[in-house]
């Protein structure tokens, strides 16, 4: 199962889960174009390994993994997914 990330990363982007990802599934990175306009980060759940390293580094527990994802934060299961659809 991937991992998500949700409401809590709004606004804040802090970046460590990025350095820490092994597969490079977590965007948009801070050296990329729309890092300045993205309201949060995301993670590519086709590309996701489910290895869980990314959410000790989160420093406002914003990512779960999908079976440990309260019911009210479901809707970014949808808001990750389709950032990569794009």
């Amino acid at each position: 199962m991937p991992h998500y990330i949700t409401q809590a990363c709004i606004g804040v982007k802090d970046g460590s889960c990025v350095e820490v990802c092994p597969v490079d599934c977590i965007h948009p990175r801070k050296d990329e174009p729309e890092f300045a306009s993205a309201e949060m980060l995301f993670i590519d759940p086709e590309t996701c390994i489910d290895c869980g390293l990314c959410v000790d580094e989160c420093p406002v527990n914003a990512i779960f993994n999908e079976d440990d994802l309260p019911d009210e934060l479901e809707e970014f299961i949808a808001r990750n997914a389709g950032y990569y659809q794009r």
